[in-house]
């Protein structure tokens, strides 16, 4: 038997793409004006594409996309076929062995089991360039709940555990955006 990768999102991947929404595209924009105009930014569990991908791209930045689903991989190489994409799982991708003057990861840190966010976070960490930020998305409180689409056990840390991890990784916890459905997102500098 084979371990999903995916964590389950290749098997719901049809469906997820049916009824992931523009939400989060506006924040991701408004995150990106603190980086260098035209920078590279790696979007962490990028899916299709859309929406952030899709907004980074249109406001000059080059994206590369990592995620562990085949079939969302696919629908990127289809939307972006200048765009370079691996098929990987976020907490083992070499994140294409190079730095980044940024990293998003929009929906995905919470969907992951604790072990493998953290060193989600550390690869992320290792791939920035020096003034480098990431944004991630997660509740501020600390909770668990189980995935709609997937059916399996969603975890957020928390703010205040979010900022411990983000300061062992030798980042720090720089802001916290709110998009227009009420998601929060934490975004973290590196030195």
């Amino acid at each position: 038997m084979s371990i999903d990768l995916s964590h389950g999102w290749n098997d719901v991947a049809q469906k997820f793409l049916q009824v992931r929404s523009p939400i989060g595209a506006t924040t991701a924009r408004r995150w990106a004006r603190q980086l260098p105009p035209g920078g590279d930014v790696v979007d962490v569990g990028c899916g299709s594409g859309a929406p952030i991908s899709a907004a980074l791209m249109e406001d000059g930045f080059q994206v590369f996309g990592v995620d562990a689903s085949p079939v969302l991989v696919a629908e990127f190489r289809r939307r972006f076929p200048g765009a370079e994409v691996a098929c990987e799982a976020a907490e083992t991708s070499g994140l294409f062995q190079r730095n980044f003057d940024g990293a998003v990861a929009i929906g995905l840190l919470f969907l992951l089991p604790a072990k493998d966010q953290r060193q989600v976070i550390e690869r992320v960490a290792r791939a920035l360039k020096p003034g480098g930020r990431f944004l991630f998305s997660a509740p501020r409180q600390a909770c668990e709940w189980t995935d709609t689409l997937t059916g399996r056990p969603s975890l957020s840390f928390g703010e205040a555990e979010y900022r411990r991890l983000l300061d062992e990784a030798g980042l720090g916890l720089s802001g916290h955006f709110v998009d227009e459905g009420g998601n929060d997102y934490f975004d973290a500098v590196a030195p």
